[in-house]
């Protein structure tokens, strides 16, 4: 990517008539991930950009497949095909990173294999050094771009994010630890629909990845379809809030097309990136939801400042809850349609971060995964009171957080 690209990028992002998704993906790996990130920046772009720009996390918009066959041969070998009764080389799910086939292992089991298209990772890693010191110059053009984070602190998210995901043994190790998880707290809360699709680790590599294949549709196509209901996204809420509030640890890119629904159950798709956050702002991130659901904007404003790395008190603390007060004004009773909570969330953190607030890194993360759910829940029932409906797992969130 050059410096003509970078800033026509940046210009069909931010300020052309409508954002270029054929042009953004014709750059490449990263140029995608970068619109992706931007796709999650209502605090700066229209919701109209936003979405539009929310069509390169969708398999129907991804770019084109790669040879599965020639891609085995370089990664594994003339033979390692032998491991299966059959395989289909045409993909029937390709995105921005990996394509994923059909196959049948010489045992009767259904699986997935998933395969890491070829030299994503080295141009990936050219691209991000090239636009790393070009980000520098953006800013001048395009200086609201400094939003809550600096341009090259997000771009190092998107590199941690996309290197992990580009070696497919991190999205095996990612579906352990979730899976461990989840055994060991099935007991004490409800996660029966929650369902882990089986990692065939021995025909598995850095490049490669077999798994069980989730017979089912994504919350993507059922979105597409009008078919998801909204108390299956409810139940979405409940799952990801465990990991979320309960543990600190969850699935890093839950957005509707790394989900699959059967029979009522969940199974999680790319777990490539496991976020993570700390005791402190788990903790008080979930105090700061528990009082924003009943609408006390007052402890809500005060448990944001115990979330921050550094936090603020005296006159800046003050002027910060005056300025929350008047951010929520327009909060109570309304629906996801009537106001965003990943824009709502947005500015709140922007206002805490001008403040004088720091947040650690998961920060990105946690608003990630608002903007996944909350734009679902405007696709299914964009009259849904969110924070209202999910009040009723607070209380068993509660028990476990202590």
């Amino acid at each position: 990517m050059n410096i003509f690209s970078f800033f026509r990028l940046l210009h069909t992002i931010y300020a052309g008539p409508e954002p270029d998704i054929e042009y953004i993906q014709s750059l490449g790996l990263l140029a995608v991930k970068i619109g992706q990130v931007f796709a999650l920046r209502p605090d700066f772009l229209n919701d109209e950009r936003c979405r539009v720009l929310g069509r390169l996390y969708s398999n129907t918009t991804s770019l084109p497949p790669e040879d599965s066959l020639a891609l085995i041969a370089s990664y594994a070998g003339s033979t390692y095909l032998d491991n299966f009764a059959s395989f289909n080389p045409q993909p029937f799910a390709s995105a921005s990173i990996g394509q994923v086939h059909r196959a049948v292992l010489k045992t009767g089991e259904q699986v997935a294999v998933k395969i890491v298209k070829k030299d994503y990772a080295k141009n990936f890693r050219r691209d991000a050094a090239s636009v790393r010191r070009l980000f520098q110059f953006a800013i001048f053009f395009y200086p609201r771009l400094r939003g809550v984070a600096n341009p090259v602190s997000l771009l190092r998210e998107i590199e941690k994010m996309t290197l992990s995901e580009l070696d497919l043994r991190n999205e095996a190790a990612g579906a352990r630890e979730l899976k461990s998880l989840y055994e060991s707290s099935k007991d004490r809360f409800d996660l029966s629909h929650l369902k882990f699709r089986r990692v065939y680790e021995e025909l598995s590599s850095e490049n490669i990845l077999v798994t069980e294949y989730a017979d089912g549709p994504t919350l993507d196509q059922l979105l597409t379809r009008g078919e998801l209901d909204y108390a299956s996204l409810l139940e979405l809420f409940h799952i990801h809030g465990f990991f979320m509030f309960s543990v600190g640890i969850f699935h890093g890119d839950i957005h509707p097309g790394n989900l699959v629904l059967k029979d009522g159950n969940f199974y999680f798709l790319d777990t490539g990136y496991i976020g993570r956050v700390p005791e402190r702002m788990r903790k008080n991130l979930f105090y700061f939801f528990e009082a924003l659901s009943a609408y006390d904007y007052v402890t809500s404003a005060r448990c944001l400042n115990a979330m921050a790395e550094r936090s603020i008190a005296g006159r800046a603390f003050a002027d910060f809850e005056k300025n929350f007060l008047a951010l929520y004004a327009d909060f109570t009773g309304k629906t996801v349609s009537q106001v965003s909570l990943t824009k709502k969330m947005m500015q709140t953190i922007r206002l805490g971060v001008l403040s004088g607030m720091h947040f650690d890194e998961g920060m990105f993360d946690i608003i990630k995964s608002l903007m996944y759910l909350d734009g679902m829940v405007i696709r299914a029932k964009p009259d849904a009171v969110l924070l209202k409906d999910m009040r009723r797992f607070i209380q068993e969130f509660k028990n476990l957080i202590g």
